[in-house]
């Protein structure tokens, strides 16, 4: 039996790191995919995340149409399923928040971001283990935020006392990950995840270039104006592709 790939111990040691801390209002709920949506966590690792890449995508957090049900970064459902193969069992989070219950597999909600990364990526490469063998996604940190309304809150809303033993566990998360897959481009899937690839690059001696492609949300105006071909354009222009 082949051993796990690193990757899966940096993560069970993010998990624990981050288990069991609290957040104040406006947090109301939150939700720990790398507990509850484990298995396809580990089986996206294992499959995809073994030796090194030479391009390393990294997003912010998990949307909650994407990894908050699949547990894999940008995990849209029909990506993760039809062009990955993965479907494993998801359970529920220990505060599920009423209006955004976790389906796993079953949810029938379209995350769109991962929708527009995950398509374009079919687009370019075809099979997913063509994409996969010189690439890698991964997300800075593994948390979702609730309001009690269910609006997502995003890692730079959180108080900064707060935040620190969660960017301690994910700032150590991530250099493993720079460290072990020793990528040539580290590429940020927005301007926050670029912040935290630059320092994580620093801390693992890496010399990969940096750079950032624009988010694909649709809160984004440029992105919904064609995210595929702004975001091949600056791949090109930064040498990834």
């Amino acid at each position: 039996m082949k051993s796990a790939p690193p990757l899966v111990a940096a993560a069970r040691e993010l998990a624990d790191a981050l288990r069991g801390l609290r957040f104040r209002e406006p947090v109301a709920a939150v939700y720990h995919p790398l507990d509850y949506a484990w298995e396809p966590h580990v089986r996206y690792l294992d499959r995809f995340g073994r030796g090194r890449k030479r391009v390393l995508f990294l997003g912010m957090n998990p949307g909650p149409f994407g990894m908050a049900q699949t547990g894999v970064p940008f995990g849209e459902v029909a990506a993760v399923r039809d062009w990955m193969g993965i479907e494993e069992t998801v359970s529920k989070p220990s505060d599920e928040h009423p209006k955004r219950p976790v389906e796993g597999f079953a949810c029938t909600r379209s995350e769109v971001s991962g929708r527009r990364l995950w398509g374009l990526f079919a687009e370019r490469f075809g099979t997913a283990d063509a994409f996969f063998a010189d690439h890698l996604v991964l997300n800075y940190c593994p948390l979702v935020w609730m309001s009690a309304t269910g609006a997502n809150i995003t890692p730079d809303k959180i108080g900064t006392a707060e935040m620190a033993p969660v960017e301690e566990a994910c700032e150590r998360h991530l250099t493993t990950a720079v460290a072990t897959l020793k990528p040539e481009f580290l590429v940020g899937v927005g301007a926050y995840a670029e912040a935290k690839l630059q320092s994580a690059a620093a801390a693992a001696g890496s010399r990969a270039k940096v750079c950032r492609v624009l988010h694909p949300s649709p809160a984004s105006p440029a992105a919904n104006r064609g995210w595929a071909e702004a975001a091949t354009k600056q791949l090109g222009a930064a040498g990834v592709w």
